[in-house]
């Protein structure tokens, strides 16, 4: 599991103090709207739903915003027109790169990718070119503030996880997708300080990256997540401290 959760990370840290907030909500509100379409207007017996509206608030989005989202989309909204589409490319150091998007116009998205891809060292691959070195798990980020990090542990294996990891003050635990949710209240319900929990594509293996290569892919991963049509974006490579301080800088 090593590896693969650090550009998580790194998108938590920026996140949290990124000027254009409102373009982070305006993915949100997307993603709650068509988890609305898909499944209805009910967290509680909509799941992909209740992940969305879980996401959203560890983003920080207001509740009224979160609810007139929902509400927006059950009544008809934009959301109707999106489109869900998934690109898999290739980066520096031949790193593999799986990017989710919502769409309207799918044309526009392609070229995006396509020139991001390119401009940051890599190239845009046929389906499944890189898909199959990814599987969808369940993944929760739970700070440590304090708490002895294998008592998290212990007690996220207790509740159904199948691997755990603990790095830079966070406790990452995997879970089957199936038992996101019940993991994560379990971790909840016991006092811990969940951050985050999401369905994610989780590599099978890593790639190490030098310096230099690391920051090419670090820039090619920002620029794709900066999109206005990406949602997601999961990646293969390994980064090391250094990497990702200097990114951070």
């Amino acid at each position: 599991m090593s590896g693969h959760s650090k550009w998580s990370q790194i998108k938590r840290a920026k996140g949290a103090n990124d000027a254009k907030r409102g373009a982070i909500f305006t993915k949100l509100g997307r993603e709650i709207g068509v988890a609305v379409k898909a499944g209805g207007p009910d967290p509680a017996s909509n799941f992909r739903l209740r992940l969305a509206v879980q996401r959203a608030r560890d983003n920080n989005m207001p509740a009224d915003t979160i609810d007139r989202a929902i509400k927006r989309a059950a009544g008809g909204g934009d959301e109707a027109t999106l489109d869900e589409v998934t690109y898999e490319g290739y980066g520096p150091g031949g790193i593999a790169v799986m990017v989710e998007a919502l769409t309207d116009n799918r044309n526009r998205t392609a070229a995006s990718m396509r020139a991001i891809f390119e401009r940051g060292g890599g190239s845009v691959g046929t389906p499944g070119s890189v898909g199959w070195q990814f599987k969808s798990r369940g993944r929760i980020a739970v700070s440590i503030d304090g708490r002895d990090p294998e008592e998290i542990e212990l007690a996220a294996i207790e509740a159904g996880a199948t691997d755990v990891q603990s790095d830079e003050g966070e406790v990452t635990v995997e879970t089957e997708p199936t038992e996101l949710e019940n993991v994560r209240r379990a971790l909840s319900d016991q006092g811990f300080g969940v951050s985050s929990a999401e369905l994610a594509l989780i590599p099978e293996n890593t790639i190490e990256l030098d310096e230099a290569k690391s920051a090419q892919a670090l820039r090619l991963l920002d620029r794709l997540e900066s999109d206005d049509d990406v949602q997601n974006v999961y990646t293969n490579a390994d980064f090391s401290e250094a990497a990702m301080a200097a990114f951070n800088a």
